[in-house]
């Protein structure tokens, strides 16, 4: 018998958890319904403004980090933009797109310089079209900060939550809010957002602030545009043990007072195979977004992503995706605690002290104390 891998999230339903992040997978009407006929449960939109026309993308606008071994792409620049199509197109395509694909969740991502008229404006138009909900980005990490826009917003956190309130005071739909990382702690701006501006939900995390690599023949950084570059967003597997610490530590918050039980969490960062969205789901995502992904496999690495799931909830026994949201939050605990356990109870190859380090074999210590 199969699973039931759909799941209710503030009142949408998600045929499956499984969301196209925002970027060239989801940057027009052919790319997004292409999405929803390989079996994706939402896509969000690439990020609309009101004047698409101060966006100027360049190319080459990627670069590849590969492991040394078998040369597999396991970190990914982008220094891509916001999208460059008129919010008139836009208008357009989220008309067509939900007339011709009802029961896909579409989410337009949406950003706009520090103006209330500007947001609301955007907010009232996309909503006008049918979006399902709004993701407002306040995490692009680059192009445009001079205007206030994207990342720069979502560093100061007031700000975020005073543009989330300018949101949902014309919102009849839900209001994800998506954090940046580039920050000290991602959970200021996310209660900002949902205690001062009123959202439903965080989308986290958007792609790290990096410098993809230099290239030792013409000793020029990564991606090069005619000799040039500038630091872009990080993602792609490398990241996703940070994007995993972030969603667990928003969802322990969220859990540990009851006033934020029906806040939603989307997680992202990362996520390539099953394996890699059920570990969100555990630490507490109720959707997981893929961008990078769908950009290196295409589309249909939505197949294994549900065979993978249902197989999952096969084994544990779990009915529905419900069931097991933020199940593996019980097992954190603190460093102390972790003493506490072990009592000095250590295995024959295991260090429990400094002086035990040889310095001969540090590697084959190493491994000996690392986790399988």
């Amino acid at each position: 018998m199969s699973k039931d891998l759909s799941i209710v999230v503030n009142g949408l339903k998600f045929e499956n958890p499984f969301v196209i992040g925002s970027g060239p997978p989801g940057t027009n009407k052919a790319t997004i319904l292409k999405a929803f006929k390989e079996g994706w449960g939402g896509v969000v939109a690439k990020t609309c403004s009101l004047d698409a026309s101060q966006v100027h993308n360049v190319a080459p606008r990627y670069g590849k980090l590969y492991s040394r071994e078998n040369k597999e792409v396991i970190g990914f620049q982008n220094i891509e933009l916001i999208s460059d199509r008129p919010i008139e197109d836009w208008i357009k395509d989220f008309k067509e797109i939900k007339a011709e694909c009802p029961k896909g969740i579409l989410i337009a991502s949406i950003m706009e310089e520090y103006d209330k008229k500007r947001w609301q404006d955007l907010v009232i138009m996309c909503q006008d079209a049918g979006v399902d909900a709004f993701e407002l980005n306040f995490s692009c990490p680059h192009g445009m900060p001079e205007r206030k826009m994207g990342g720069a917003m979502g560093q100061n956190p007031e700000m975020v939550g005073e543009v989330t309130g300018w949101v949902t005071e014309v919102s009849k739909i839900p209001v994800w809010s998506k954090m940046t990382p580039n920050i000290t702690d991602i959970n200021v701006p996310a209660f900002q957002s949902i205690d001062n501006g009123k959202g439903h939900g965080i989308s986290l995390i958007n792609t790290i602030l990096s410098v993809i690599g230099v290239d030792l023949e013409t000793l020029r950084p990564m991606p090069t545009v005619k000799g040039y570059s500038t630091p872009g967003g990080y993602s792609a597997q490398a990241v996703r043990p940070i994007a995993l610490h972030h969603t667990m530590k928003l969802a322990k918050a969220f859990r540990d007072n009851p006033k934020y039980k029906d806040i939603s969490i989307s997680g992202m960062g990362g996520i390539e195979k099953a394996s890699d969205a059920i570990e969100f789901i555990l630490l507490g995502s109720h959707t997981v977004q893929s961008c990078t992904g769908p950009m290196l496999q295409g589309y249909k690495m939505v197949h294994e992503l549900k065979a993978g799931l249902e197989a999952f909830m096969e084994k544990h026994n779990f009915n529905k995706v419900e069931d097991f949201v933020g199940h593996s939050l019980q097992y954190l605990t603190t460093h102390s605690h972790l003493n506490e356990l072990k009592q000095g109870k250590f295995e024959s190859k295991e260090l429990s002290k400094d002086i035990e380090w040889s310095g001969d074999n540090i590697d084959k210590q190493t491994k000996d104390m690392a986790s399988n």
